[in-house]
């Protein structure tokens, strides 16, 4: 037990140290069992402290030592991918601004213990609104509503569906006109559930929609995030508007519904991820992912990378 203590005081002091060297904002702790809040507390006085982990139970504990927490609900997936959603979520929660540094401090090699610390810039092109970005929109739709679907479609961007790219789109609020104004594509699959079973807040409901999202046609969510249809096909009346080049079906059609109704239209592009948030017909926000999933190719594994036309489906 000494020992353990010894080393977590030890990687402690280092982070304090390349957090000032520096000037990060804050240091962030990935944690799968409790530490001694009240050295860390101590110990980073001048700079904030985050502490990311699936146990809530834990993240109760921090709250209580007075440090500042987010969860994460992706336990089972690489370290890297913890990491980049417990930055992202601090980001939407305003504990540290895209632009600045952190320092991280988690397990790589040995899952009973922190091993190892970096040090990472945000770069302002981090996938992750803030909930003040999202207040700026004059809309009936809830903010949790509407962050749990950004959010959502920020994910499917980011990751994809099994190594491929997926384009998608959901429109939310309004959603009586948005149905008016669409045709399903055929098959419905959140048809016969009840709306427990298909409301969008629900985590598992959000792993379902993951899914769902590689077949053709858009989400239609009420304002209380009940998926009211999937798969569905705008048809609505043609509009005036000014589209940048090389977007394609998929935004134009997010566009014109909220053009033609009250409704937010969130479109994920296939060949990006890039998430953009479509209000009276304008793009009022843009959000580009951290990182595309892996896609492995012959001759080694490429990263995913954005061109200059960006494919997308009706």
């Amino acid at each position: 037990m000494t020992k353990n203590l010894t080393v977590f005081e030890s990687l402690i002091e280092s982070a304090s140290i390349v957090a000032k060297a520096t000037g990060a904002d804050a240091v962030i702790f990935l944690l799968d069992t409790d530490v001694r809040w009240e050295l860390l507390s101590r110990s980073f006085s001048r700079t904030r402290v985050i502490i990311a982990s699936h146990s809530k139970e834990l993240l109760a504990q921090a709250a209580e030592a007075g440090l500042d927490t987010v969860h994460f609900d992706i336990h089972e997936a690489s370290i890297q991918d913890r990491l980049t959603q417990s930055i992202l979520d601090s980001i939407a929660s305003e504990f540290v601004m895209a632009g600045s540094s952190v320092v991280a401090v988690y397990s790589n090699f040995d899952t009973d213990e922190l091993d190892t610390l970096s040090v990472i810039k945000l770069n302002e092109r981090l996938g992750r609104l803030t909930a003040r970005d999202l207040q700026k929109l004059e809309t009936n739709v809830p903010l949790e509503t509407l962050k749990a679907v950004v959010d959502l479609a920020c994910q499917i961007g980011r990751e994809g569906r099994e190594g491929k790219p997926v384009g998608t789109m959901f429109v939310v609020g309004d959603h009586r006109k948005v149905l008016e104004h669409s045709r399903p594509s055929g098959f419905d699959p959140v048809k016969g559930y009840t709306r427990k079973e298909r409301n969008i807040l629900d985590k598992g409901v959000r792993e379902g929609i993951k899914e769902i999202a590689q077949m053709d046609g858009c989400f239609v969510v009420a304002s209380d995030g009940t998926v009211e249809s999937a798969c569905r096909i705008i048809d609505t009346n043609p509009v005036d508007i000014t589209m940048t080049t090389g977007l394609g079906s998929r935004h134009y059609y997010g566009a014109a519904i909220s053009k033609n109704s009250k409704a937010i239209a969130i479109a994920v592009s296939e060949t990006s991820g890039t998430v953009r948030i479509f209000q009276d017909g304008e793009i009022v926000l843009r959000i580009e992912p951290l990182q595309r999933a892996m896609k492995w190719k012959i001759g080694g594994p490429n990263w995913e990378r954005s061109t200059d036309i960006e494919r997308d489906g009706p």
